[in-house]
Order: structure tokens, then C-alpha cells, then sequence
């Protein structure tokens, strides 16, 4: 079980807005649950927007009219009869407040008013929702989380973020009618948390370093590569000749069992060799330093991976990060990873 407190740590360095003055007092706040602290991010996101003002974008609206506006549409108006009633069917953008990062906001707090969080974070939500009065809701199973994010729309970024953990953390109504959520999502939205947490902290910490999710080329010998599978890392750290290719993994179990023998993830390890190996190519003859690392996040099982190999002239290291430890001993673990590979 991974503290709320360190969720929220996570979430900081994943959306590095969460670390400015605006949202610093959540910090210091308890939360019983997730959904609790999601609300809180959400709440003070959302009046700090307000005093931006809501965004707002041209919505195509096509309605029957009494006055012109926009461009009339001949063919709708002649199949409703519009005229005899002495209006015309028109299309016309209209810029509103009722866009669809709005509606996804709107929805997402209607839906935690009926979630296992406190009166008064309900109360908070419900006068917000006043704001969003001329704001439209979706249905929740099938809102479109495929949103172009730009310089106009950034301040969203977090806010969307966090409506997608709520929305997807809904498992069920109970019979009383509240809404119960999920301790923190599923595997595989943790999962992405956890790797987006890993690549910003350190894109955060060892500023000395090019920190970065880059795909890696395959080391072709005739240049087709015709169907290959695209090869992305999670996180790659280099510094100059040396690199270090890190494949977060957040799973129930870290290590796979049969017949009461513990082995690591064979699927995984195949992956990260290939990364290591067809990144170790690139450099050619020159003198270079290429490894690799399945980083899995630490479960309370009493078998825990860590173990390093040196695999064709590659070290491949295999270790558990204790998500639940206090934060500071997180952030030692992880400086220890780039301290041992880094180390002249």
C-alpha cells in the first residue's frame, strides 16, 4: 500500500505545477483516501483557473431562428419546414464557456459529490459548480481523453489529468448511491504514474544529466526495418558516452512463480537487453558505457528482485523501488541508481 502522501509526492514531480505556491498547502494536509486528495488537487485547480477565467472555445451550434446568424442552411430548413414558422435552421460558431475540457472538469465533480470524501470538500465542489453553470456534462464511459494541449490551454494539462484518475478509479454505484473508488486506479494507470514520477524526478534532481523517454533505433545491418516494433524507453539517462536505460514497472508481483521458484519476468528482461544492446551498437567503436535497469515497484511480497547482471558485456541491473517508505528514503533510493552508474 503506497501513503497518500507519497501519491501526492508522485503526482508533484508528474505535474511539476503541483510544486507552485497556488497548491503548496496541500501538501501539508491528511487524506483518509485518494479520491480525497484527488478532490483537494482538483478543488484548488479549479479556483485558481477561475481567476484565469474559464477557458473557452468557438462551439458549432446549428439551430432553427427567427433572425439570421451565421450561415443558413438551406437544405435542414426546407426538411424541418423551419419557415413556415418563419425561422431558418442556421450553423454559426458560438465562442462558449461549454468546451469540452469544461464539460470533463464539470462531470468529474458532480461524480466525486457522491464519492467517499469529506462534507466539506463536497462543500467546496458544489460551490465551484456554480461557475459552471452554462457548462454541459458527458457521460462518463464515453468521454474522449485525446486532448491537444497548447500554449493557450497548459494550465489544464493538470486538471484533465486528474478527472482521467477519478473517472477511470470508478468501479461501481453501491445501493446506497455513493460512488466507490479504487484504492488508487488500476495496474496499468499506476503504472504510467509511476513512470511519468521516475523520468520528471530525475529530469527534476540531476539537472547534469539528458533525461528523456527516447525511442532507440534498431541496429540494422541492410537499413530495413520494415514492421519492426517502435523501441521506447521509459527513462534514459546519458551523460555523454555513458547511458543508463531504466524500464519502470509497477506490478502486482514483481517476480513470476512455478513450482515455488521465484524467476524475474522473462519478457521484461528480453526487452531491456534489447534496448541495452541495439543502444550499445550506436556508439560503433568508440569507448562507451551502456546499461540497463528493470526498476519495479516494491510490493510486500517477501521475495523482492535485486540483482545485477553482466550480460554481453553489459551490466543489467534488476531492482524494487519501496514506494512505501517515507518520501526522503524514495528520493535516496533513486539518487543511489544514478550515483552507482555515475560515479566517476
Amino acid at each position: 500500500m503506497i501513503p497518500i502522501r507519497n501519491i501526492y509526492y508522485m503526482l508533484s514531480y508528474a505535474f511539476q505545477v503541483l510544486r507552485e505556491q497556488g497548491y503548496k498547502n496541500i501538501e501539508t494536509e491528511q487524506f483518509d483516501n485518494v479520491s480525497e486528495l484527488c478532490a483537494a488537487i482538483l478543488s484548488k485547480g479549479v479556483s485558481l483557473q477561475l481567476k484565469r477565467g474559464l477557458g473557452r472555445e468557438y462551439i458549432e451550434n446549428t439551430e432553427p431562428l427567427s433572425s439570421l446568424r451565421g450561415r443558413i442552411e438551406i437544405s435542414e430548413s426546407i426538411k424541418t419546414r423551419s419557415m413556415l414558422k418563419r425561422q431558418l435552421v442556421c450553423s454559426y460558431d458560438d465562442f462558449s464557456e461549454n468546451s469540452y475540457m469544461n464539460r470533463i472538469i464539470k462531470t468529474t465533480m458532480e461524480l466525486l459529490l457522491h464519492a467517499d470524501i469529506a462534507k466539506a470538500r463536497k462543500k467546496e465542489l458544489r460551490k465551484l459548480l456554480v461557475f459552471f453553470g452554462n457548462v454541459e456534462t458527458l457521460d462518463i464511459h464515453n468521454v474522449n481523453w485525446k486532448i491537444k494541449f497548447n500554449r493557450n490551454n497548459q494550465t489544464y494539462r493538470l486538471l484533465i489529468a486528474i478527472c482521467f484518475l477519478v473517472v477511470k478509479g470508478l468501479l461501481q454505484t453501491n445501493t446506497d448511491g455513493t460512488t466507490r473508488l479504487m484504492d488508487f486506479l488500476d495496474e496499468q494507470r499506476m503504472c504510467r504514474l509511476y513512470e511519468k514520477f521516475i523520468l520528471e524526478y530525475y529530469r527534476k534532481e540531476f539537472p547534469q544529466l539528458s533525461v528523456s523517454a527516447s525511442q532507440i533505433p534498431w541496429a540494422l545491418d541492410d537499413g530495413i526495418g520494415t514492421m519492426l516494433p517502435v523501441m521506447q524507453s521509459d527513462i534514459m539517462l546519458t551523460r555523454g558516452s555513458e547511458v543508463l536505460i531504466i524500464d519502470a514497472k509497477y506490478y502486482t508481483h514483481t517476480t513470476q512463480t512455478q513450482y515455488d521458484v521465484h524467476t524475474l519476468h522473462s519478457g521484461n528482461l528480453y526487452q531491456i537487453f534489447t534496448y541495452v544492446k541495439n543502444k550499445d551498437t550506436e556508439f560503433g567503436g568508440q569507448p562507451h558505457k551502456v546499461s540497463g535497469m528493470l526498476l519495479y515497484a516494491a510490493t510486500d511480497e517477501a521475495i523482492q528482485p535485486d540483482n545485477s547482471y553482466q550480460m554481453s558485456g553489459n551490466k543489467i541491473s534488476v531492482k524494487a523501488l519501496d514506494l512505501n517508505r517515507d518520501f526522503s528514503d524514495i528520493a535516496s533510493q533513486l539518487n543511489a541508481i544514478v550515483n552507482e552508474h555515475f560515479a566517476s
